[in-house]
């Protein structure tokens, strides 16, 4: 009986085993960007530039957040990255801001080899005193080459004295992936207000001799524990509480009484 020839794989064949595997995200073709209707009793996303085409670089976000200019009433927010976002919910949480708007204007402007460019604005904040901030958001690795630094004074340069009374940049590093999750948290805690809950935590926080761990503070609360910690997060918004962001906010956190 004649023995069957062996099958070996090919040269030509791709072979990836569990060491070599390739674990990065496969690179996808562009498509348009997400085109939202109505949504009953929220308000519209009403920016220049919808940013929510796919991209192999940056992560799109919706949200919806309320501002007194609205009446408090919900706006739909698109972000063109995580960091972009977690920026807008944090003016949006200040006491001191009005409005918040995402993708406000366009402007034009040439660029250091002479070719016309096109940049939108990622965020427009206005206090409640009347000054109005554009704010630049990019990572950290961008804004440390000197070419992203002649890009912004550029841009500065070409924007209309009334778009704004000035103009930040901001780091995007300095919101981490668990910053980031925790201020989405708290967005929704504030926006869940209870007053009661607040009032009693922060004078147990303040009467307190000691204490390290936020779960410390929930048996002396006549509060239930769902309504204690949710209140933690709205406090910590205030700046009545502190914690450190860039590390879970849950029970074991360590907090303390602002100064």
């Amino acid at each position: 009986m004649p023995i069957p020839k062996r099958k070996y794989v090919e040269t030509a064949d791709t072979v990836i085993d569990n060491d070599t595997w390739n674990h990065s995200i496969p690179k996808l073709p562009r498509v348009s960007p997400i085109s939202l209707g109505d949504i009953k009793d929220v308000l519209p996303f009403d920016g220049v530039r919808n940013p929510s085409s796919r991209s192999n670089t940056s992560q799109k976000v919706f949200l919806t957040y309320r501002t007194a200019a609205n009446d408090w009433k919900p706006k739909i927010g698109i972000a063109e990255s995580a960091a972009e976002a977690a920026a807008g919910l944090e003016a949006v949480m200040s006491s001191s801001i009005y409005d918040v708007a995402f993708q406000p204007s366009t402007v034009q402007f040439c660029d250091e080899d002479g070719v016309k460019r096109s940049y939108t604005h990622d965020l427009l904040v206005t206090f409640r005193n009347g000054h109005r901030r554009l704010i630049f958001v990019r990572n950290e690795a961008s804004l440390q080459k000197p070419r992203t630094q002649r890009q912004i004074n550029a841009i500065v340069a070409a924007t209309p004295k009334g778009a704004a009374d000035d103009m930040i940049v901001v780091n995007a590093n300095d919101y981490s992936r668990q910053r980031r999750d925790n201020l989405m948290r708290m967005h929704h805690f504030v926006f869940h207000p209870d007053a009661e809950a607040d009032e009693v935590l922060l004078e147990t926080a303040r009467s307190l001799n000691s204490f390290y761990f936020m779960k410390d503070l929930f048996p002396h609360t006549p509060i239930s524990m769902p309504r204690a910690f949710a209140a933690c997060y709205r406090l910590i918004a205030r700046g009545d509480l502190c914690a450190n962001l860039d590390h879970v906010l849950w029970e074991n956190s360590r907090i303390e009484v602002a100064a």
